[in-house]
């Protein structure tokens, strides 16, 4: 909060929210737009003046990488799951609802949270414990990691990959490493896979033109970059 205060004052011109702050942040800003009051949280700030202005570039950013990766998906035609109940998650989750996801599974630690945020969205997210996230995973499409699992110093996740419909393609937000533990297991079991970088850079759009007037595209060449600046060793 005080950090937010200062920036109407400051000489930043706005910033980016990373968990676990999406949800609290929305609180400090005085003018946040539509989706990000459907969603409940902001991940990008930029100072009109003293107002303090914010949305949410999660989704979107989710989805244009997602597509770039695998345009051939169909993003609506099988339940998607998803892991996490966090600010990204609300941000995903909504996005997949604009575009025709009939059905999303939502699997999280704290299974009241993800009750919360089902309850949330409506008769299309179901909330799993237990041995429920077996029997999704037979039908799903798209498996999502929103957590921050896989993450420096974070544990893994352990899935039973053998229920996963053996067609998924599975995405990770995580992007430090560039290929988390949840990727290369998913890798090993024959699907398709969505790193998080891209998600990174697709997201950022919005908040660089905001802040510096200029509309950036995310190239190959983008991508190259900051993959060599997160690990040396990444070859294309």
């Amino acid at each position: 909060g005080r950090f937010l205060q200062g920036l109407r004052v400051g000489s930043h011109v706005g910033t980016n929210v990373t968990l676990p702050h999406k949800e609290a942040a929305l609180a400090f800003v005085d003018a946040a737009d539509d989706r990000a009051r459907r969603i409940g949280a902001v991940n990008t700030i930029w100072r009109d003046g003293h107002v303090l202005r914010a949305t949410s570039t999660d989704g979107p950013g989710f989805l244009a990488n997602l597509l770039q990766t695998l345009p051939a998906l169909q993003v609506a035609a099988a339940p998607v799951t998803l892991l996490g109940a966090g600010g990204s998650a609300r941000a995903i989750i909504d996005e997949l609802l604009r575009q025709g996801v009939d059905r999303i599974y939502l699997f999280n630690r704290t299974f009241a949270r993800a009750e919360a945020l089902a309850r949330h969205f409506g008769s299309c997210v179901t909330a799993l414990q237990g041995q429920n996230l077996n029997r999704a995973l037979e039908t799903t499409g798209l498996l999502i990691n929103t957590t921050s699992a896989g993450l420096a110093d974070q544990s893994e996740i352990i899935l039973p990959w053998q229920n996963l419909k053996p067609t998924a393609a599975v995405a990770d937000i995580v992007y430090t490493p560039l290929i988390t533990p949840f990727l290369r297991a998913a890798s090993a079991h024959g699907h398709a896979i969505v790193p998080g970088l891209g998600m990174l850079l697709h997201q950022a759009v919005v908040g660089f033109e905001k802040w510096f007037g200029q509309r950036p595209r995310v190239t190959q060449e983008l991508h190259d970059l900051v993959a060599r600046d997160i690990d040396p060793d990444y070859q294309p």
